[in-house]
């Protein structure tokens, strides 16, 4: 390269960053004198102010001096503010008496009369002035007046006005009334005096001047005086009745029934004041009076029943009836039926059962009565009626006598609200009217046995056998009597005798059950066999014996019963479950699944087998099988409590609340459910939540024995010696029978005869080693 290609070459210069200085932009808000400043020097002032007018334009007054710091402002207000919540504090302590929050908000929301309504408010009083003025004799006008000077503030020209409007309308009572309500107290009864001397005759005018005053002599001196003019009226009988004694108002009510006649509360208030005599003396002169009263005839049977004359209470409404169509009276059966229920509430419970006997037909066409008078003795015990409930279904019995469902209904309601002699009195009529029914007979017994009296129960039950020779119901009834009472050679001879008349499956299933409780195993194995001869399809007898082999030991032939059972009777999940049972203990979780996956093909959407399935995976420590097992489960039977239970308290603890939300919102409160969600809530010791949940359970499945078990669990941990004993009560009085834990240990054979209080302490033990075992594993 040459010198002046060299030369060619142009120079770079200095592009180096560094050796530039980086510029900074700030922005600072401009202060307000600045900005006052240039208001001013912009301002045009055209005129003067009339102060620099007064000194001759050559003087600014002070007050005219512009502000020149804008924030003072600001600030001059929050110290009005703090003077004025400092004028508020307590000057003896310190202390504010109000809240500085509670002010600033009082004020936000108080209300300031806008322009619109002030012109509203002058709108309707001319409105209402032109009214008075054109119409002067008109009182709604005046009261209307006097009432807008009264929202507007105004009260003493408001009380201006109504006056006004005494003087043009002084007949009007309202326009009075109106007056003494705007009268301060001192004037109010002076207004009312004016009142009652225009308008001697009004009842509301009288009853307001005794309201006025503050004693009750006062009271009853004013009110005499409105009836020395107004004798026939009613209100203000009544009202001077209150404020008298016992005997002022005897002597009164005379009086008033003189004047008033026609007014049977009169009548009836004074024949409660009177002697039993003299009351029905002046019940006789109401009747003369009053034809076509029927409160009178009621009352009179009332009076006869208080004073024990019994015998006279159907009579003097049967009269009453009959005196009462005479006169053209048509019988409201429905509004007897309320006087029925009435009288009941008050005590009379003879002359509620005779206006019943008397009213109750009428209007019933023949065919209806047995279902109209059922539905009238049900609505009756909705509402607590129960003696009437219970003379309805007396009088139906008299005309149905032999309708077994009248009986078992009425004998229902002696049950639930009678005592055990009524009860028992009660079905002893019912069977010897209708003998032929097992089920009066099977209370009478049971009702006796509950009380301790077995003789009695077993005298009942043999009485019924008489009557329906061969019944298999009494045959069993009296095998429990006596299998329960531990007599069982005796209930081995029941046993024996429905044997003989050619007893169902469940009379052989009852006599292996006796020989199984007396130990005597080749009996019972006979029993079984003999059973399943006459009954293959009977699955409990399949059962019995495959669970008779496993308590023997012998594993092999249980599972021959169990698969020889299932082939008569495939579809009984009980059967698969034991066999699946069976093949875990025998064979392990491989022979298990597969007799599972079998009974899922041949019972499809069976949760039973489902959670079968899954539980079966979590016992081997198989979660991930299991969850999916889950997941298919509820594919399949998406509605099913005991899955989603089980579901909520396979997930993580975080999971358990949203899982707990879909579950019930599926389920739609499956009972199931709700004990979950309440062992969910045990387990974070929200005790009352937990309580509730279980309450709930219990109310909507009762014969659960689970749910009780895990009530009397909580108790014991959070409640008192007192919730314990309620929890037991309910649930001897529930008298569950189903459950998993419950059934596993009520049926077991050492169990046998155990008392509903001993079962649920024993399941709760058991709940308690199951969680223990739960937790230890969780560890693990």
């Amino acid at each position: 390269m040459s010198a002046n290609d060299w030369e060619s070459i142009p120079d770079i210069g200095d592009y180096s960053l560094r050796n530039k200085k980086k510029r900074f932009e700030s922005f600072v808000p401009v202060p307000d004198t600045l900005l006052e400043k240039a208001r001013q020097e912009q301002e045009h002032v055209t005129a003067l102010d009339p102060k620099s007018r007064a000194a001759g334009g050559a003087e600014t007054p002070w007050s005219q001096t512009p502000v020149t710091d804008l924030t003072a402002v600001g600030e001059g207000r929050g110290t009005v503010l703090s003077i004025k919540l400092d004028r508020l504090s307590d000057s003896v302590s310190g202390l504010t008496v109000v809240d500085p929050k509670g002010y600033l908000t009082d004020l936000k929301s108080m209300k300031i009369t806008s322009d619109a309504e002030i012109s509203d408010i002058k709108k309707a009083r001319l409105l209402l002035k032109s009214v008075t003025q054109t119409n002067p004799k008109h009182p709604p006008g005046w009261i209307a007046a006097s009432r807008l000077e009264e929202v507007a503030g105004k009260i003493q020209v408001a009380r201006q006005l109504i006056q006004k409007g005494c003087e043009e309308c002084p007949m009007n009572e309202d326009v009075w009334l109106e007056a003494c309500r705007l009268a301060s107290p001192d004037e109010a009864k002076a207004v009312i005096a004016r009142g009652v001397k225009s308008i001697p005759n009004s009842v509301k005018l009288w009853l307001q001047a005794s309201k006025l005053e503050h004693d009750d002599v006062n009271r009853r001196r004013v009110l005499m005086k409105g009836l020395d003019n107004i004798p026939d009226s009613v209100r203000l009988w009544k009202a001077v009745v209150e404020l008298s004694n016992e005997g002022e108002a005897r002597v009164l009510l005379h009086r008033a029934v003189e004047c008033c006649p026609l007014h049977v509360e009169l009548w009836l208030a004074l024949a409660r004041l009177e002697t039993y005599a003299n009351a029905r003396k002046v019940l006789n002169r109401a009747r003369e009076k009053l034809t076509k009263e029927p409160a009178i005839w009621i009352t009179a049977a009332k009076l006869e029943e208080a004073n024990g004359n019994t015998t006279m209470v159907g009579k003097l409404i049967e009269r009453g009836i009959r005196a009462l169509q005479r006169e053209g009276l048509a019988i409201d059966r429905e509004a007897w039926m309320k006087e029925a229920e009435a009288a009941e509430r008050a005590g009379s419970v003879t002359t509620c059962q005779a206006i019943v006997s008397n009213t109750i037909g009428i209007g019933v066409e023949e065919e209806d009565r047995k279902r109209t008078w059922v539905a009238d003795a049900e609505e009756c015990i909705k509402r607590g009626s129960i003696e009437t409930a219970r003379a309805i279904y007396a009088h139906a019995l008299s005309v149905f006598l032999t309708k077994k469902s009248i009986w078992l209904k009425a004998a229902q309601l002696e049950k639930s609200h009678g005592t055990r002699e009524s009860l028992d009195a009660f079905l002893r009529k019912a069977v010897t009217y209708t003998p032929q029914t097992e089920v009066l007979w099977l209370m009478g017994a049971k009702e006796k046995w509950l009380a301790g009296d077995v003789p009695a129960a077993r005298a009942i039950l043999d009485e019924a056998y008489k009557a329906i020779p061969n019944s298999e119901e009494i045959l069993l009834a009296a095998f429990k009597l006596e299998f329960e009472n531990h007599e069982p050679q005796r209930a081995r001879i029941l046993l024996g005798k429905a044997r003989e008349s050619g007893g169902t499956e469940r009379v052989w299933m009852k006599s292996a059950i006796v020989e199984r409780e007396l130990g005597d195993t080749e009996k019972e194995r006979i029993m079984l066999d003999e059973g399943l001869k006459r009954f293959p399809s009977f699955f409990k007898l399949w059962l019995m014996l495959g669970q008779l082999e496993e308590r023997l030991g012998q594993l092999e032939k249980a599972k021959e019963v169990y698969e020889l059972g299932l082939k008569h009777c495939p579809n009984r999940v009980p059967l698969w479950l034991s066999l699946a049972c069976l093949e875990e203990r025998m064979n392990g979780l491989g022979r298990a699944r597969a007799v599972l996956t079998m009974a899922r093909k041949k019972n499809p959407q069976n949760p039973e087998l489902w959670l079968a399935a899954v539980r079966a995976e979590s016992s081997h420590g198989n979660k991930k099988e299991a969850d999916n097992l889950m997941a298919k489960a509820l594919q399949e039977c998406p509605n099913s409590g005991i899955l989603w239970a089980a579901s909520i308290e396979m997930v993580p603890r975080p999971q358990r609340k949203s899982r707990s939300s879909d579950a019930l919102k599926k389920t739609d409160h499956d009972p199931h459910v709700v004990a979950a969600v309440a062992k969910f809530f045990m387990q974070d010791r929200k005790v009352d939540k937990a309580r509730n949940w279980l309450g709930r359970a219990v109310t909507v499945a009762p014969d659960i024995g689970d749910f009780w078990s895990l009530f009397y669990k909580l108790e014991l941990q959070h409640g008192s010696e007192e919730t314990q004993k309620d929890v037991i009560k309910k649930c001897i009085d529930a008298d569950p029978k189903h459950g998993e834990k419950w059934q596993s240990i009520s049926k077991a054979v050492e169990n046998a005869h155990m008392s509903t209080e001993a079962i649920l302490k024993k399941v709760v033990v058991a709940l308690g080693k199951e969680e223990n075992a739960a937790s230890e594993n969780n560890k693990n």
